[in-house]
């Protein structure tokens, strides 16, 4: 993460100066995606440091899910700060009549040059990262290190985008191409924040676990000799590697109520060994005769028709 901010702020700067020279609208798309990435690394370093804190009495479920929350603000700082900043320098391009020097746009080419080898060795450290932490499945379940991921892959894409652009355009004496770079730039990294955010969008409002771990819980509920059936199985992500798993269970009869918390207890324990992100665990145990019993006619003082 650190290594990858460095990069942004290193880049973005040399991005800045190469296209305010050259007049360059492509790579001063270029510069305001690296600033948006720059600012994001900054969300995602404070995600990191606060998901970490304890729970305390005002969030008892603990700040797991200030990762996602931060993760959003990145999304969004992708779209304002990148996308709609690129649109601007494509609509700016095509309306402007000045004419750049060829010497401004070599130099520009070759910050992009730069700026292409130091993305493609960020890019490259994040995919490492992503092996070490179990391949694409399990790796990018983080979203700080989904977003890096992302942010750098389109890096790489929009500098490519952006040589290609203002080689183009000083082949050709054509704006049209460099316009074009910095408006496929913007859609770029319009797509990008829209997928980011609408996957923090689903974890903050109470995504469930991944099936393979429900199905975990489920079966092992299902195996209890005490469980008669499973009516309900709810779960939700409190963060990274926590959540929250919520049971409805109908137990088999003559159980009194020691050895009903004797089971409770048990099966709490063993989801725990089973589905280790499961740090809150509630049961609703019941018996299905006495709530058929508490339900009935006799009890709730209806009366049969005859």
């Amino acid at each position: 993460m650190l290594v990858a901010l460095a990069a942004n702020l290193v880049i973005a700067v040399a991005k800045a100066i190469g296209g305010l020279v050259a007049g360059s609208p492509a790579l001063l798309s270029e510069a305001a995606h690296s600033v948006a990435d720059s600012m994001n690394e900054v969300f995602l370093l404070a995600a990191l440091r606060r998901s970490r804190r304890p729970a305390d009495r005002r969030h008892p479920f603990g700040y797991g899910k200030e990762r996602f929350f931060w993760s959003l603000l990145a999304a969004v700082g992708i779209f304002v700060m990148g996308g709609c900043f690129s649109f601007f320098q494509g609509f700016e391009a095509l309306t402007s009549e000045s004419a750049e020097g060829l010497s401004g746009y070599v130099a520009g080419l070759i910050v992009l040059g730069v700026a292409l080898l130091a993305e493609g060795g960020s890019l490259v450290r994040a995919l490492y990262q992503v092996r070490r932490q179990g391949g694409a499945g399990a790796g990018l379940r983080d979203p700080a290190l989904r977003t890096v991921v992302a942010e750098d892959g389109t890096a790489v894409l929009g500098v490519s985008l952006a040589m290609a652009g203002m080689a183009l355009h000083m082949v050709t004496g054509q704006v049209v191409w460099e316009a074009s770079a910095s408006f496929a730039i913007g859609a770029l990294l319009v797509f990008v924040a829209f997928r980011l955010g609408r996957e923090a969008r689903d974890q903050l409002i109470g995504e469930a676990a991944d099936p393979e771990s429900s199905g975990r819980i489920c079966a092992l509920l299902q195996a209890q000799p005490e469980i008669d059936s499973v009516e309900a199985l709810f779960t939700m992500k409190t963060g990274l590697d926590t959540a929250l798993v919520a049971a409805r269970v109908d137990l088999v009869p003559g159980l009194d109520s020691e050895r009903v918390e004797e089971v409770a207890v048990r099966i709490k324990r063993s989801i725990a060994r089973t589905v280790p992100e499961a740090d809150q665990i509630f049961l609703d145990v019941t018996d299905r005769l006495a709530r058929e019993a508490a339900e009935s006619p006799a009890a709730t003082g209806e009366r049969g028709g005859a």
